[in-house]
């Protein structure tokens, strides 16, 4: 595998960055969140409503970098097998006949779950050892998926009827979950600008597999001080109601803390964070500033946050004003 200098990290990031940019209008923060967990070897869940460009956001990323892109629709009557594929019975030239192997949609670099929120348990968990194990087994047999290997799913919060919410443990697969906002009148006029014309715009692809394989492998090379192992540790503990240290927010709202997988997330979210601005070190505040795209779908919330209208962001944000910064590693310190 080729090697990869932190300075060309940040170029090809910030050159795939300018190349969703030139069809997705603003979503900046959105954009960086998917290319993270693109660094990170790690998964996306995106909620937003329909028609705010998700889906245009994952093929485009696969124009700019190169990867085969599919797109999965999640609809209550999707099986299993429609994701992961299934054993055929096929004639063979010399007349008998045998299993072959029909590769489902999963078997893509980059791979579209829209509105996974609408399929049944069962075929949820069809994704569940694809997105941990980076790899399929069907008929007793094992496959690889390629590599990089990226599940977004999409879902939306607005209809619920003919749902089933994510079980805690897929939800924890996610790297980040992005929320997705409505773009401004100024934003919606320039989308409009851009998708009712004739010229669509063309993609410049800028890096390739090989390249972004280099690019995940320095993401996990990036060193992180004890202490900021530790601070990332000490939020995660925060947002267990039974800890000493967590708010009394999240005592009274939250029933379940974010698992160990939360502080795998920031650690990693908070390394690739760095490269992307060009430093080669992680910094406290890379940490804090991932940490609702970390933690905010880890939190088991009780009725009463529902009742009294308090969303899993506003007990990040109590976690974070409980477990203060450390005084040493911040960004920019010496």
């Amino acid at each position: 595998m080729s090697t990869v200098t932190p300075e060309r990290y940040a170029e090809t990031a910030a050159a795939v960055e300018r190349e969703i940019g030139k069809v997705i209008v603003g979503q900046r923060a959105l954009v960086r969140d998917v290319l993270v967990c693109l660094l990170c070897e790690g998964h996306a869940l995106l909620e937003g409503v329909p028609g705010l460009g998700k889906t245009m956001l994952l093929k485009t990323l696969s124009a700019a970098v190169d990867l085969e892109f599919n797109r999965v629709q999640f609809t209550p009557d999707l099986m299993p097998a429609d994701i992961v594929g299934t054993q055929v019975l096929e004639q063979q030239p010399d007349g008998g006949r045998d299993f072959r192997f029909r590769p489902g949609p999963v078997f893509a670099s980059l791979v579209l779950a829209d509105e996974v929120n609408r399929a049944t348990p069962k075929t949820q968990s069809a994704l569940l050892e694809a997105m941990q194990e980076r790899m399929v087994t069907v008929a007793g047999a094992t496959r690889p998926l390629p590599r990089p290997f990226l599940v977004m799913a999409t879902q939306n919060p607005l209809e619920m009827e003919g749902t089933y919410p994510l079980p805690e443990a897929q939800l924890d697969r996610f790297l980040l979950k992005a929320l997705v906002p409505f773009p401004s009148a100024e934003e919606l006029v320039a989308v409009v600008g851009r998708t009712t014309g004739g010229d669509a715009t063309a993609v410049r692809t800028v890096a390739d597999a090989t390249e972004l394989q280099a690019m995940i492998a320095l993401t996990r090379e990036v060193p992180v001080p004890s202490h900021l192992v530790e601070h990332a540790v000490d939020l995660v503990v925060a947002t267990h109601p039974d800890k000493d240290t967590a708010p009394e927010e999240v005592r009274r709202y939250v029933r379940f803390g974010a698992s160990p997988r939360g502080a795998q997330a920031l650690i990693l979210a908070a390394k690739a964070t760095a490269l992307l601005d060009g430093r080669p070190s992680v910094a406290a505040d890379d940490i804090r500033d991932v940490a609702p795209g970390a933690l905010r779908h880890r939190l088991v919330v009780g009725y009463e946050a529902v009742a009294d209208g308090v969303t899993p962001d506003a007990l990040v944000a109590a976690v974070l004003d409980a477990v203060p910064a450390p005084k040493v590693g911040l960004r920019g310190a010496p």
